[in-house]
């Protein structure tokens, strides 16, 4: 039996309800698009790891909102990682730039998806949150709320 791996993710739209994905630079998932985010280090709270992953991976600075739900992915050793996933809202615009584990960045809107190769269950995930529009209609969480 593995261990859990507690991370954390953030879900970021912008005020054109584009939603901010990082294209990982790394295993696992690396070359998947999918939402930034990472380990929580020891000591850290989740609010604490999401910052600083958030401003790792693409140069912004947020402020943390509410949960909005957990995501565990099962690992081929038997380990877990156990992702909270928060939304969160820009607060200091600046360049957006890939780094540390994130080789691109952009914002991209829901309609705009089928040009990704996106992280597997994250936008079904998404919208069963309520986060993303199901057919054409928008979620129960406006952009940036």
């Amino acid at each position: 039996m593995g261990i859990d791996i507690p991370c954390v993710g953030a879900v970021i739209f912008d005020a054109a309800g584009r939603l901010l994905l990082i294209r990982r630079a790394h295993p696992p998932g690396q070359g998947l698009w999918s939402i930034p985010g990472g380990r929580v280090e020891p000591g850290e709270s989740d609010e604490a790891a999401l910052i600083r992953e958030i401003l790792e991976e693409t140069g912004l600075h947020v402020d943390i909102g509410r949960e909005v739900g957990v995501f565990v992915r099962e690992l081929a050793s038997g380990d877990r990682y156990v992702i909270r996933d928060f939304l969160a809202t820009v607060v200091r615009d600046g360049p957006l730039t890939p780094g540390d584990d994130a080789d691109d960045a952009a914002f991209v809107h829901p309609d705009d998806f089928e040009g990704y190769d996106l992280s597997p269950g994250m936008v079904d995930t998404l919208t069963n949150w309520g986060l993303l529009p199901v057919d054409g209609q928008p979620g129960s969480v406006a952009p940036g709320a």
